[in-house]
């Protein structure tokens, strides 16, 4: 898919399926980026994923799944690890690959489906998750869990961002922490081993909507370790 400021055909979802809040919102990811800074562009990185750069919690081949216009992706690339950055927004990736040349750090972006991952045909040491799940249904969440244990190792650790149903004036689709335990649970692939209440970063809330930050391994298919 080349880079462009919106659709090019008849089909804005260029031939893949749309996700359910595509399907709610009536229009493509990529039309988010057409009228100025999308609700979740803060022109910098979520403080979340700041204070766990700061802690060194990201190591080895990095994924950025939903990366937008790539201020997290370029966080963690300036700490010299490499880094992968996707999303199917082809504006948000042309800002980011932009954002990344005029700062000078070195970091890679790609067009790819979240929900089908193992096309990347590329395996990751630590995955970053910065409000992508908490877009997903049931059913979706499910292929995208499955995806991520298919570009990851048992070892790996995958940091979860979204918004939460604690406390008040919620982001939209806010998660409970009961559907994060389900999409994570014995025999995906994945055990959790912290999930803390968070601030997520947007437009609309001076600091921060409720959020959830869930710390998870990824572990063989069938391991029985216990849950957080």
């Amino acid at each position: 898919m080349p880079d462009r400021s919106g659709p090019t055909t008849d089909d804005p979802f260029d031939g893949r399926t749309p996700t359910s809040h595509e399907r709610m919102a009536g229009r493509p990811w990529d039309a988010s980026y057409h009228d100025g800074p999308a609700p979740w562009d803060l022109g910098g990185p979520q403080p979340a994923v700041e204070r766990v750069v700061a802690a060194g919690g990201f190591s080895g081949a990095v994924l950025d799944a939903g990366c937008g216009t790539g201020e997290n992706t370029l966080l963690i690339a300036a700490q010299g690890l490499p880094v992968l950055g996707v999303d199917v927004a082809e504006t948000a990736l042309a800002t980011a690959r932009e954002t990344a040349a005029e700062r000078g750090i070195e970091a890679e972006f790609a067009t790819a489906d979240a929900l089908h991952l193992e096309r990347l045909e590329r395996r990751f040491d630590t995955v970053l998750d910065s409000g992508l799940f908490h877009t997903l249904d049931a059913g979706e969440r499910s292929e995208y869990v499955a995806g991520l244990a298919a570009v990851t190792e048992p070892g790996a650790t995958l940091y979860v961002l979204c918004f939460s149903d604690t406390g008040p004036d919620p982001g939209p689709h806010p998660v409970r922490r009961d559907e994060l335990d389900t999409a994570f649970g014995p025999g995906t692939g994945w055990r959790i081993e912290s999930i803390e209440p968070e601030r997520v970063g947007t437009r609309f809330h001076d600091t921060g909507a409720p959020g959830w930050l869930a710390t998870i391994e990824r572990v063989p298919v069938g391991g029985s370790a216990p849950q957080a």
